[in-house]
């Protein structure tokens, strides 16, 4: 589950980056403010990233008991 939520993040991350950045250069239009979108997506995808290395997910947890 929680490798689940790094991959999410993860990816909603790195759409909000790209779009944070498309809207800084002035390449798209959009109704937020693109410095905060990018900001935002930056932390994001670092935090999914960090979570998918570091953390075992539950099933990992669980195996690791039975044996």
């Amino acid at each position: 589950m929680i490798k689940v939520l790094g991959i999410i993040l993860t990816v909603g991350g790195a759409i909000a980056l790209v779009m944070g950045i498309l809207g800084i250069f002035g390449s798209i239009a959009l109704m937020l403010s693109p410095w905060a979108l990018a900001i935002i997506g930056f932390i994001f995808f670092i935090s999914g990233i960090s979570l998918i290395k570091r953390r075992k997910d539950t099933e990992d947890i669980e195996a690791e008991k039975k044996t």
